[in-house]
């Protein structure tokens, strides 16, 4: 089971741990919600649990909790910019549909 960083998104999310002035990483995880059912979180960790998985990549750790890592095994994060938007996006090889908005998916 892995999660992978482009190289883009490890240095934003480096940029804003450094900004922030703490943290050991970022943790990713689904929760059920939205007309497809699960949803994205992606928050700062603050400390990793006995329970929790950690992937690396240029310096950065990702942390997912067991029950995510489920759904997340095989996602790639990318921090991408589309006009006058700019954020994370998901490659996620596990999400067979998602809903018209792109707020939810289901697996």
């Amino acid at each position: 089971m892995a999660i992978t960083l482009t190289d883009k998104a490890a240095e934003h999310v480096k940029g804003f741990l450094d900004k922030r002035g703490q943290g050991v990483g970022l943790r990713l995880a689904v929760r059920t919600t939205g007309c497809s059912g699960m949803a994205y979180v992606i928050e700062f960790a603050d400390e990793v649990a006995a329970n929790d998985e950690v992937f690396e990549h240029n310096d950065v750790k990702v942390v997912v909790d067991p029950k995510s890592l489920v759904y997340l095994d095989g996602t790639e994060l990318d921090f991408t910019k589309e006009g006058l938007n700019e954020g994370f996006k998901f490659n996620n090889p596990n999400v067979k549909d998602e809903c018209g908005c792109g707020e939810s998916f289901n697996i």
